[in-house]
């Protein structure tokens, strides 16, 4: 069974291009492997919370904004 990544590989991405860094910038200051980076943002690989904390710190970001959404109920009341 395949397991979902803790980050949102779309969302890094997009934080990243935002940002102005490439892989490897953003690896080197999140203390990572550029090639981590790219399973990363593949959804190949499943960061730590240490490491999500890392690369959030470097984008100026919250963790959060780093994560899939929250997913929805259907049929309950908000």
């Amino acid at each position: 069974m395949k397991s979902t990544p803790n980050q949102d590989p779309r969302l890094l991405r997009r934080k990243r291009v935002q940002a102005g860094l490439s892989q490897g910038d953003l690896a080197a200051q999140a203390e990572i492997s550029q090639s981590y980076m790219s399973m990363l943002e593949a959804g190949r690989a499943s960061a730590s919370a240490p490491v999500l904390a890392r690369i959030a710190d470097a984008l100026d970001c919250q963790i959060g904004d780093l994560m899939p959404p929250e997913p929805s109920v259907a049929g309950t009341a908000a």
